[in-house]
């Protein structure tokens, strides 16, 4: 065994490690596991199925990865996880593997899953995601980019998060959350704009200020949820503002959840 592996960790003769990957005592890796240059298995890990992890990624003590996904469903279909590079993910996170043959659950790249999280079968997971200490997130869920999902809250099955949405710890998350706005409550409510993730994420004033317009329209004045929409075409061409646009339109029109409220 290479001397980057503890001599009491467990790692099927078929697995694919890189040779540059540390695993620490009392791991478990499993027969169809391949994992990326420098990553980092910590102590009592178990990684299991189907599973592909890139490059540079931090995998804490007592992960759980790529076991069978909770849902009455699975039958022992050949599913599997994807993960990128450059993922955080802390002590005790559970991250299943999908429930259809064939199917995955996937995870870009530079997100962090914060201690006790747990993401289910079937979510799609883009980048740089922050999703905090004890946050349950139930299958078929897409996060895109950026979101940040504060503590302790759950996230109901075939929710949509939008790009740099901010959600309040201990909110009820049981429909669509559209992007660039901050969430809270429960039941859950778009409050305002996410501000204070928009500079952060250099947004200019020109930006900003339409993202403004736009959530007055959508939340301020009252109108029907169509008629917000068609509203948006009137403000300059701005790809934020359209993201937004197409976000609402396909959540109103074929989303399984529909887009949270404001307040």
């Amino acid at each position: 065994m290479s001397a980057l592996i503890h001599h009491t960790a467990i790692i099927h003769p078929h697995a694919e490690l890189d040779s540059t990957v540390r695993v620490a005592p009392y791991a478990v890796i499993g027969e169809e596991v391949k994992i990326g240059a420098n990553t980092t298995i910590g102590s009592h890990v178990v990684i299991e199925g189907l599973t592909e992890i890139g490059a540079d990624n931090q995998i804490f003590p007592g992960a759980a990865i790529g076991l069978e996904p909770q849902d009455l469903k699975y039958r022992g279909a050949n599913s599997c996880v994807k993960i990128g590079d450059r993922n955080r993910i802390r002590e005790y996170v559970t991250i299943n593997r999908a429930t259809g043959e064939g199917e995955a659950t996937v995870i870009g790249n530079d997100n962090l899953f914060m201690a006790y999280s747990h993401v289910g079968h079937n979510c799609a997971i883009a980048n740089e995601v922050i999703i905090a200490n004890s946050v349950a997130i139930a299958g078929h869920v897409s996060i895109d980019s950026m979101a940040v999902i504060s503590g302790v809250l759950g996230v109901h099955q075939f929710v949509h998060i939008g790009r740099l949405a901010m959600i309040g710890g201990m909110s009820r998350i049981s429909r669509d959350v559209p992007p660039y706005m901050l969430v809270e409550g429960n039941p859950a409510r778009v409050r305002s704009l996410n501000l204070v993730g928009l500079k952060r994420r250099g947004f200019s004033s020109s930006q900003i200020k339409q993202l403004k317009q736009a959530f007055r329209l959508l939340y301020r004045e009252g109108l029907p949820i169509d008629k917000a929409i068609a509203e948006l075409d009137l403000l300059a061409d701005n790809e934020h503002v359209r993201y937004l646009q197409d976000f609402i339109r396909q959540s109103s029109a074929t989303g399984r959840r529909g887009a949270i409220a404001g307040k």
